[in-house]
């Protein structure tokens, strides 16, 4: 989340002990429920933000919790050395809840892991040593993730990159055919960019770009570690424009709250990784299983439905105040403002509703728990009327 700093001088208790790298608001968390969160001084807000897209299924989610204590009560932790039942039902699960055509999953533990093995399954089948990128995309911020990932160059501190690189602008099918060539090993894309600010690339160019991977004998992978899971009132962002990549990555939201990530691969690629390519001690482990399983068996069709209606209702009436534009999909939504949005976000927080910033300076990133109902849209927009453009 980019927000403003906390003032020091001890007005962030975690300054004490943390190392101080993240910037925070002056919201102290200590029960939430639902879309709700309860701060430490009595104070309710309303969460549009779900901790970075991960509260899916909203904060304290009956079933989550059950089946987490259930879980964690018969087998809290084994390695992949063995195999488990647990592990085993989660992965067919969500073979059977993504894209036709990707037919393997590996669990690892977050979304900048599933896409390190994602780039590292298509720099094995490929063989070759660049990699095609978006203006605006972020894949995470280790070694490989974050060589692809757009003005990494800000923060990045390694001292070479793994790899090269080449970055087109968003949504330009040109530059991205004359980016191609034999020495792509992958693009890489969000269908709908999250840190951009919630902005989707189109129909035309996702299809271009499965095209050109195609002709090309490079691998196309689908960053959904932030649109993935629902979000979009689709499974996937794949299954929305009808184009299925050869490796899909998702994470955030994936286990409603437990860190996990996984990558989807389709059968070809599978049958190119052999044991000990690839490796993770944490990743898939039972509790994280436990609670993809559960998550995935939450978003039937009546939930995708209701996300999508929930974004419909945000497009239609929450264009006002300082909101000139809603763009994005599903409940991965981009309010464009007129002023700051830094501005914008400060001035929902003292109507108790939170937020989240972007790279764009203009927009106001809502990430909110899948539950959202009709009464917390309408909050939002009558809190945005009343703010001035």
């Amino acid at each position: 989340m980019q927000l403003e700093p906390v003032p020091q001088g001890g007005a962030s208790p975690e300054h004490s002990a943390l190392l101080d790298v993240f910037h925070q608001i002056a919201v102290e968390p200590v029960s939430a429920e639902g879309v709700t969160i309860r701060a430490r001084d009595g104070a309710e807000y309303l969460d549009f933000y779900g901790g970075h897209a991960v509260a899916l299924l909203g904060h304290s989610h009956p079933t989550l919790v059950r089946t987490l204590h259930e879980q964690a009560s018969r087998l809290f932790f084994q390695t992949n050395a063995v195999p488990l039942e647990v592990r085993e039902r989660a992965a067919a699960k969500l073979i059977a809840f993504g894209p036709v055509g990707l037919t393997r999953v590996m669990f690892v533990n977050s979304g900048a892991e599933a896409n390190e093995n994602a780039l590292r399954i298509a720099f094995l089948a490929t063989k070759r040593d660049r990699v095609v990128c978006l203006e605006g995309g972020f894949h995470g911020r280790t070694a490989a993730a974050a060589a692809v990932t757009d003005g990494h160059d800000k923060w990045y501190a390694f001292p070479n990159e793994p790899f090269r690189t080449t970055t087109v602008p968003f949504d330009d099918v040109g530059a991205l055919a004359s980016a191609m060539s034999e020495d792509v090993a992958a693009v890489i894309v969000e269908p709908v960019q999250g840190m951009a600010g919630a902005r989707s690339c189109s129909s035309e160019f996702l299809s271009a770009a499965r095209q050109l991977t195609r002709d090309c004998c490079s691998a196309l992978i689908f960053d959904e570690v932030q649109c993935g899971v629902g979000r979009t009132g689709y499974p996937f962002a794949a299954q929305a424009f009808g184009v299925t990549p050869d490796l899909l990555t998702t994470a955030k939201g994936l286990a409603g709250g437990f860190p996990v990530g996984a990558v989807l691969v389709s059968d070809q690629l599978a049958g190119l990784v052999h044991k000990g390519d690839l490796g993770t001690t944490f990743g898939a482990g039972p509790m994280a299983c436990a609670l993809v399983e559960a998550v995935v068996d939450q978003l039937d069709p009546d939930m995708l439905a209701h996300v999508r209606a929930m974004s419909d209702r945000i497009r239609s009436s929450c264009c006002v105040g300082p909101v000139t534009e809603v763009q994005g999909m599903g409940l991965l939504l981009g309010l464009r403002t007129s002023r700051p949005a830094k501005e914008v976000l400060a001035a929902l927080r003292t109507r108790h509703i939170l937020a989240g910033s972007s790279g764009d300076p203009h927009v106001v990133r809502l990430i909110p728990p899948l539950v959202l109902q009709e009464s917390h849209v309408d909050a939002l927009a009558s809190a945005l009327s009343e703010i001035e453009s």
